[in-house]
């Protein structure tokens, strides 16, 4: 299977490589060099980044902040991590546009959905920022409301594991590695695909979850060629 438009799920922390906090250029420089692997092949690549390397806004609320007040901050974040890459696609001559749900015009696009669509019909990657916009709501859940609304065909979902597990497979051995699954299952038995509200949003709107391994060098490339990389969630897929 090729597909025409993708939309990649790339936590904050995929960037910071193994250093404990931050960005690390090389890790960026990466993963820059695959995404461009990706473009070059004729594949509309949409980007959705965290900031979990720099603020975690469950985390601050946790310790006593405003939940409101910390969300807002690590959206700001995923801006950060958004211009990182963005940066980094530019030096390799792979033009890209930040688009960021909150407004800030001096250094990225705001969010327009038909601004966006046009520059993925011109072959520019977008990396959207800012989350959606709103408190209490994660990246999971602007990457799955962004590829509804760009008409995405599937998610890419990278991780630092090798798909979807039953359990978690860095406590637990013996865990049992899915390679499809369907919507209900994740959301009945509480698998951390992505948050509960990002699931749903895509069982409503049929769009696959590819959930696989970003350290494995090529896997993006492989997952939007459409081999079978990782777990899949949703489409005609049944529990395996």
């Amino acid at each position: 299977m090729s597909y025409q438009r993708v939309l990649l799920k790339l936590s904050g922390e995929a960037l910071m490589g193994d250093l404990g906090y931050g960005i690390d250029p090389k890790v960026v420089a990466t993963i820059a060099h695959e995404i461009a692997d990706v473009v070059q092949s004729g594949i509309q690549t949409a980007i959705v980044v965290g900031g979990g390397n720099i603020f975690r806004g469950m985390k601050a609320s946790a310790a006593g902040m405003d939940r409101a007040t910390a969300d807002y901050i690590g959206m700001i974040a995923t801006v950060m991590n958004a211009m990182t890459l963005q940066d980094a696609l530019e030096r390799i001559n792979i033009p890209t546009r930040v688009q960021t749900a909150i407004a800030m015009q001096e250094v990225a696009e705001p969010y327009i959905r038909r601004r966006a669509i046009r520059h993925l019909e011109k072959g520019r990657v977008v990396i959207f920022g800012a989350g959606s916009g709103n408190p209490f709501f994660t990246t999971d859940t602007t990457a799955a409301l962004r590829a509804a609304e760009i008409d995405a065909e599937v998610i890419f979902k990278a991780t630092k594991v090798d798909g979807v597990y039953d359990c978690d497979p860095q406590t637990n051995p013996q865990a049992h590695l899915y390679q499809s699954l369907t919507y209900t299952h994740v959301l009945t038995h509480d698998l951390k695909v992505m948050d509960s509200t990002a699931i749903a949003l895509c069982k409503e709107n049929d769009i696959p979850i590819v959930v696989f391994n970003l350290s494995v060098q090529g896997n993006i490339v492989r997952a939007t060629k459409g081999e079978p990389v990782g777990t899949i969630v949703g489409g005609f897929c049944e529990v395996n």
